[in-house]
């Protein structure tokens, strides 16, 4: 098989043979593409150097130039600084907004999950979004598509056709002097990244810390440090990004513009395999050109280049072989989820007044769900059965993260294509509820199976960046009305027929107990999973991977049935989720409620399933049933990094904490996690009894 580099090569020339061939354009636009693809490149560079540091992949990477280049356009606008003056402050701001996220927030986080990280990094995005909102405010202006003017008066109109370029006719592109900024600033700056990285001192023991950083902690190399330096170095292009395309399409403001971004730095950084920075900016170029050729051909419908480019990273993908480098298996790098929520030892929970209190607190919460319809209004109690759904496709991110260690950005993806399936099943043949709700887990499932095939082959973050570009590719091309029709229009009805065509759930009060029914199955089902042996065999793949391959446990197919068994209930939540809606909407399950669902999980405590529930609640409930603006902001980016900072583990460890507390002051006696009745702690070996031989 090809070496890896030599696979990325191929994959970046068959981009660019395929927008030449079929998404041709003309030659003024294609230049204005490969510029735009250079910054896009800078961003894409950015995150690889900060996943080398941190085995993080840093959804900020965008956001983390858009204050500094609100403050440098603003000096530019506002106050009218030279340009070069403006450049230099927005380029030390940014560089000081680096080290400051790596020390404030990043830093913080050395010792949680991997996950954790990148949840931060999300509600990092947020925060950094809004303050380049407001940073114009205080000029009393808005920077909303504002170009600034470039030093250089230099205007060029390509005359040169092509008709291979061109097939849908020739378009007048301007280049400014900002596109020639940009084109040499861009490649100049990748470049002595790359001489920062091989040549200096410091460049050399940042890659040896990327390699193995408690070695080289262990050499007396100070990682922090380094890893603020990668930082800082990160916010640098990601400004100077921002900044250079300011002058050529407007300031980028706001999160769902810098997705499509986004998207494609995370392409590239698939197909260069995280870390080979040449292939990533070139692969940057490439998918930058392919997306802008889609769009001319197809301007009403621009998702199509979210297909492709998905489907680029599938064949990369399966054509990549796997990787036994030290960095790849390196323990300290790898990407397990939180500690299950240990039991009580026997001897304790069934001492004094244990068992009373938790019957208790059990009749309190049980009669507070049956007394629920009676207590609150219609409307309230559709949106607590919307949290229930919720809370399903939260559990179907347990197994996955809690169980597997790996993550997934299209978790609403899998939903929505259970949903629709589940909708048409429903609208066109009548079919019955339950039924539905099978057929659209087995859909969710199917998918699941499709897009981890080719991910889960190689260690790393594959599989988070493959189900965010499924997220884009459901939301914008497979589940587009334009391209599809099998599915609901957001016009159409989608009815609760009876069950088993005798009991009536059409109703809010029988739809809500339907609801809980499916709640509790699915929670029966996956504690059942979890003890038996396919569920010990996901956990001791994620444990130690090795070693349970040495017990004859095949780690891909092990990681792969987590996902399909997660794809499975995500697509049950997802046909709950719009019977309860009566309508399909696919903006419901794109990339950003993905994002939204996966928080609530890590919220809640991936260690045990019912830390779905309580994520669910934290993030719908704030939204959805507090009206005080105040706390609504414990939704917010801040919020979010709020609660992970003062609880990593998520909520279901302050539960375990608050439990561990009542016993110890119920039975004067400290819960000890080395109980033999406790959960098994992790060991460089699984037990025999947790993975036995075939």
């Amino acid at each position: 098989m090809p070496s890896s580099s030599a696979v990325a090569w191929c994959v970046v020339g068959a981009l660019v043979a395929v927008q030449l061939t079929w998404f041709g354009m003309p030659f003024g636009l294609w230049v204005d593409a490969a510029i735009k693809g250079l910054l896009s490149a800078m961003l894409a560079v950015g995150m690889a150097l900060v996943y080398r540091a941190n085995r993080v992949v840093n959804f900020a990477q965008a956001d983390l130039g858009t204050v500094p280049a609100a403050f440098a356009v603003s000096f530019l606008l506002f106050w009218g600084w030279p340009y070069l003056l403006a450049l230099g402050s927005g380029l030390v701001l940014a560089v000081v907004l680096g080290a400051t996220v790596e020390l404030a927030f990043i830093r913080r986080f050395r010792n949680s999950p991997r996950l954790v990280v990148t949840v931060a990094t999300l509600g990092i995005t947020q925060l950094l979004v809004v303050l380049g909102i407001l940073i114009p405010r205080w000029w009393g202006k808005n920077l909303v598509s504002e170009r600034p003017d470039p030093p250089v008066d230099w205007k060029f109109t390509p005359s040169f056709q092509w008709r291979f370029w061109e097939p849908s006719g020739p378009a007048q592109v301007i280049l400014s002097g900002n596109h020639l900024i940009a084109l040499f600033v861009a490649p100049a700056a990748m470049a002595l990244v790359a001489w920062f990285l091989t040549r200096s001192r410091l460049g050399t023991a940042i890659r040896a810390s990327a390699e193995r950083s408690d070695r080289a902690a262990m050499l007396g190399i100070p990682v922090g440090r380094l890893h603020t330096v990668v930082w800082a170095l990160a916010a640098a292009l990601a400004f100077l990004a921002l900044f250079l395309r300011s002058g050529i399409q407007g300031v980028p403001l706001g999160i769902a513009g810098s997705l499509p971004v986004l998207f494609v730095a995370l392409s590239a950084l698939v197909i260069g395999r995280m870390e080979h920075l040449g292939v990533v900016a070139v692969a940057a170029v490439a998918l930058t050109l392919l997306e802008f050729g889609v769009r001319w051909h197809y301007s009403d419908a621009p998702g199509v280049a979210y297909a492709l480019m998905a489907g680029a990273m599938f064949v990369a993908l399966l054509l990549q072989r796997g990787s036994s480098s030290r960095r790849d298996s390196d323990a300290t790098s790898s990407w397990r989820g939180a500690e299950e929520v240990r039991p009580l030892p026997t001897h304790l929970a069934n001492a004094g007044w244990v068992p009373t209190v938790r019957w208790t607190l059990l009749a309190v919460v049980v009669g507070g769900v049956v007394m629920l319809p009676r207590l609150v209004e219609v409307d309230t109690l559709i949106k607590a059965t919307a949290l229930i759904a919720f809370a399903i496709i939260g559990m179907s991110l347990v197994v996955l993260t809690g169980w597997s260690g790996q993550i997934s950005f299209g978790q609403m993806a899998l939903a929505g294509i259970g949903a629709a399936v589940s909708a048409t099943l429903t609208t066109r043949w009548q079919v019955d509820l339950s039924l539905t709700l099978l057929a659209g887990g087995a859909a969710g499932g199917v998918a699941a199976l499709v897009v981890g095939l080719p991910a889960l082959r190689l260690r790393g973050m594959y599989l988070a960046v493959t189900t965010f570009a499924l997220a884009l590719a459901t939301e914008s091309w497979l589940l587009n009305g334009r391209f599809f029709g099998w599915f609901p229009r957001p016009s159409a009805n989608v009815p609760r027929l009876p069950l088993f065509g005798r009991l009536d759930v059409d109703n809010t009060d029988a739809f809500y107990w339907y609801s809980l029914v499916v709640l509790a199955l699915v929670y029966l089902a996956l504690r059942g999973i979890r003890r038996a042996r396919p569920g010990r065999v996901i956990v001791a793949v994620r444990e130690n991977e090795r070693a349970a391959q040495s017990y004859s446990v095949g780690a891909v197919k092990a990681k792969l049935t987590a996902f399909v068994i997660s794809g499975c209930v995500a697509g049950v939540g997802g046909a709950l989720l719009v019977h309860g809606a009566t309508a399909f909407d696919v903006a419901n399950y794109g990339a950003g409620p993905s994002f939204d669902v996966f928080t609530s999980a890590v919220i809640g405590g991936l260690g045990s399933l019912g830390g779905a529930l309580l994520g669910a609640l934290y993030l719908r409930g704030t939204r959805w049933f507090i009206t005080d603006q105040a706390w609504q902001l414990l939704s917010t980016g801040f919020g979010v990094l709020l609660v992970l900072l003062v609880l990593p583990g998520g909520l279901g460890s302050l539960w375990v904490k608050l439990r561990d507390t009542a016993v110890r002051l119920l039975t004067g006696s400290k819960v000890d996690d080395l109980t033999p009745d406790a959960a098994p702690v992790a060991t460089d070996q699984p037990a025999p009894e947790e993975v036995s031989a075939r």
